[in-house]
């Protein structure tokens, strides 16, 4: 009889080991690699309006800080709060926002 016992022992052992390690797998955390891409960084020179159908968008001069367009003044548009020399990162510095047109209704 303890012959039968010892394999049966064995594999019950063998299964708990093999539970912990996939315990063990699962526990550890995969690392977490973000890729960024280049941003340059850019100051609000003036806030030239708001734009959007609710007026959410603000259309601002800035000059660029750093790259290749270093010291360009660029028209873009900016979502949220923003002020004069406040820092913006631009992932692109070559496309610039159009104009903002008057209209005047009323």
């Amino acid at each position: 009889m303890k012959d039968n016992k010892s394999p049966e022992k064995e594999e019950k052992q063998e299964q708990k080991v093999q539970k912990e390690q996939r315990e063990e797998k699962k526990e550890k955390p995969k690392e977490q690699r973000f890729i960024f891409s280049n941003a340059y960084p850019a100051v609000v020179e003036e806030i030239i309006g708001r734009t959007g159908t609710r007026g959410e968008i603000s259309q601002v001069r800035c000059k660029i800080l750093d790259g290749r367009d270093k010291n360009k003044i660029l028209r873009r548009n900016v979502k949220g709060p923003v002020r004069i020399k406040d820092m913006l990162m631009l992932r692109e510095t070559e496309i610039e926002a159009r104009k903002l047109t008057q209209t005047r209704r009323g």
